[in-house]
């Protein structure tokens, strides 16, 4: 590698870093004809796949140059930076390269807007199309759509990328006019409405015809700023919820703001990044995807703000005591899942081993229940009586107590007392 294309890598792998929405791919990609790679094993991103394994790929801007003066982007085009910019083959010189040396297993491929927006949509295009029908790589690509790209472009790439991501910024318009006046969520809408009425319109063809080719298989995904803007989180959540409905997206993301700038309508440097505030977000987002909550029951105008001590599960059902103490043993599995300590593994594990006889406490923790905070939600064959109704504060103080969570602030001995 030449002493200018490592420095360019240097450049722009730096630049992508805080575009977080890499992902488990879900994509069937089969390497056919003697090709390279195979996306069909595993997901790939910069993570943890299910079974444990640490997968990669390479990331990187194909350049930081903009058109755009987002306040909060490193690269927008006021910021006084070293630019730097790949050539269609040099990205795919650095990927074929990189995947023969087992370093990468796909790309994820992001990019400023120069010029404008089919301009860089075009490169994007070029480039991805060249791995696949010249180098015939089939490991995983996950393509970043370029706002107010022509759809004939978009349309193009969607034939050779396994994802396409389209970021919506700033959680609310408002927001996004406030630092970024040139931009608007209509931008991000319309690429993909469109994206998503092909992914339809392809798998609705392939019912008939096996030979039409897959067209985004694994999906679309956007991502929030979170932090840079004062949205609460109940506006950051119905937002995402809004988009998880109307675009069948795969993944929400939410990325803490880190201060880059001086700028006052931003947080002043040396702010630390919300990452509690984040973590709180995505757990909120698993709960509206896989345990049948509404956002409305988690956040709402009486609870704006999830509670950064406890989870938003646990936050629910505090907020909700009526529901329980839930009889484990006669509870249906979407009752099952509500309840605090209790996740989707063992919910469905509780199901099944109930069949056999009634289940204890003993046999709950086997299971992997987290007994010490499921045990204020549940009843069991074995559970103790207990004379007194605790309220929700009291409730919350016991689980943080026996937690010992880095999140508690009271003394330990005063809590006892109560």
């Amino acid at each position: 590698m030449s002493d200018r294309l490592r420095e360019k890598l240097n450049i722009l792998a730096d630049a992508a870093k805080y575009d977080v929405s890499c992902s488990s791919s879900g994509s069937k990609r089969k390497n056919d004809n003697k090709g390279l790679g195979d996306s069909s094993a595993s997901g790939i991103c910069h993570t943890y796949t299910e079974d444990g394994r640490c997968v990669s790929l390479l990331k990187i801007l194909l350049t930081n140059h903009c058109i755009f003066d987002c306040a909060y982007c490193v690269s927008r085009k006021s910021n006084d930076i070293e630019r730097a910019a790949f050539t269609v083959e040099e990205v795919v010189e650095l990927t074929m390269n990189f995947y023969r040396r087992n370093y990468i297993e796909g790309l994820f491929l992001s990019s400023g807007i120069f010029k404008n927006a089919d301009f860089t949509m075009e490169r994007l295009l070029r480039i991805v199309k060249k791995l696949r029908l010249e180098e015939r790589f089939n490991g995983y690509i996950h393509l970043k759509t370029i706002p107010g790209a022509s759809e004939e472009l978009i349309k193009e790439a969607g034939m050779y990328a396994d994802r396409m991501s389209i970021n919506l910024e700033m959680p609310t318009e408002s927001g996004l006019k406030l630092l970024a006046p040139d931009k608007s969520h209509q931008d991000v809408i319309k690429p993909l409405g469109y994206v998503q009425n092909q992914i339809v319109q392809f798998k609705e063809e392939r019912k008939l015809i096996r030979s039409v080719p897959k067209f985004v298989p694994a999906g679309q995904s956007t991502q929030m700023v979170i932090g840079a803007t004062p949205e609460s989180d109940k506006d950051i959540m119905q937002t995402a919820d809004a988009f998880y409905r109307n675009f069948s997206l795969k993944r929400v993301y939410y990325s803490g703001y880190i201060p880059i700038s001086n700028d006052n309508r931003l947080p002043v440097l040396g702010t630390q990044p919300p990452l509690i505030r984040e973590n709180r977000l995505y757990q909120t987002d698993w709960l509206m995807r896989f345990y049948g909550f509404h956002v409305n029951e988690l956040l709402n105008d009486a609870n704006p703000h999830l509670d950064i001590d406890i989870d938003p599960k646990l936050s629910w059902a505090l907020r909700n005591l009526q529901h329980f103490p839930v009889d484990i043993n006669v509870a249906s599995y979407k009752v099952i899942l509500r309840i605090p300590g209790i996740g989707v593994g063992s919910a469905k594990k509780i199901v099944q081993a109930r069949k056999f006889g009634k289940l204890r406490i003993d046999q709950l923790k086997k299971i992997g229940v987290a007994y010490n905070r499921a045990k204020h939600f549940i009843r069991c064959a074995d559970s103790p009586y207990q004379l007194n109704d605790f309220q929700g504060t009291q409730i919350k103080s016991f689980i943080l107590a026996e937690s010992q969570s880095k999140y508690l602030k009271t003394d330990l001995n005063q809590l006892i007392l109560f």
